[in-house]
């Protein structure tokens, strides 16, 4: 049963039962809440399961109330109405890794690759965090559900072969997908544009994108490096 609003007591009918568990669960697929309700529920009866669909939900039920799980999915909208872009997902567990040091996390998403923008946030968390791909089967969630709600860490699956700066992600994430010029990369980070231009370099070493290659291939560098920040999660 989801209780949209927390309570201290799960409610069976018109019985209370003390809870000894909190879950809040936070994806905007209905089918996939429900789905995943239904499985905790059922692997932990006595758990109070709280849904949030929304950033804005997510934000406030987390400052209303303490949880001992949070089961996240990346590709979220900020309120009902917008639209569910994985940005904005990263972007919520990166405010709640820094400001919720010790709490734990089980991310159930469809794009874990990008989970590498923040893959320092998460080395650096304190509380339990595992990762797992939607298309897992319900005991391996579960398994992860449990490595995450004793304090353990489970991120294997995150490649760890590429790590940008947060300014190299700001240049990716501005050039495409806000379609900025590098003078206006560097207008909005209050950098020089010789600045924007060394990072340019930076992240096309890390993602191995040289000139011979492209030229050898045909392809522009700029589309090239788009195309491969893309193959490895940096970018949506």
């Amino acid at each position: 049963m989801v209780l949209m609003g927390w309570q201290d007591y799960r409610v069976y009918g018109h019985l209370q039962v003390e809870s000894k568990l909190g879950i809040l669960v936070v994806d905007d697929h209905q089918l996939i809440l429900t789905g995943t309700i239904d499985v905790l529920s059922r692997t932990y009866p006595e758990a109070c399961i709280v849904a949030a669909r929304t950033v804005k939900e997510t934000l406030g039920q987390v400052q209303r109330h303490q949880f001992d799980l949070i089961v996240f999915d990346l590709s979220i909208p900020t309120e009902l109405g917008d639209k569910a872009e994985t940005d904005k997902g990263i972007k919520l567990l990166q405010t709640l890794l820094k400001e919720y040091p010790h709490q734990n996390f089980m991310v159930q998403t469809s794009n874990l690759k990008a989970l590498i923008r923040i893959k320092h946030e998460i080395d650096n968390h304190q509380g339990g965090f595992a990762i797992a791909d939607k298309t897992l089967a319900e005991n391996e969630m579960l398994m992860r559900v449990s490595l995450a709600l004793n304090g353990a860490t489970h991120t294997k699956d995150i490649k760890t072969g590429i790590e940008l700066k947060p300014e190299w992600l700001d240049v990716l994430r501005l050039a495409f997908e806000e379609s900025l010029t590098d003078w206006a990369i560097a207008e909005k980070m209050y950098k020089s544009e010789r600045a924007v231009r060394n990072y340019w370099t930076k992240i096309q070493d890390v993602l191995g994108v040289y000139p011979e290659d492209c030229k050898q291939g045909g392809q522009n560098m700029r589309i090239r490096t788009e195309n491969r920040a893309r193959e490895e999660g940096l970018i949506d």
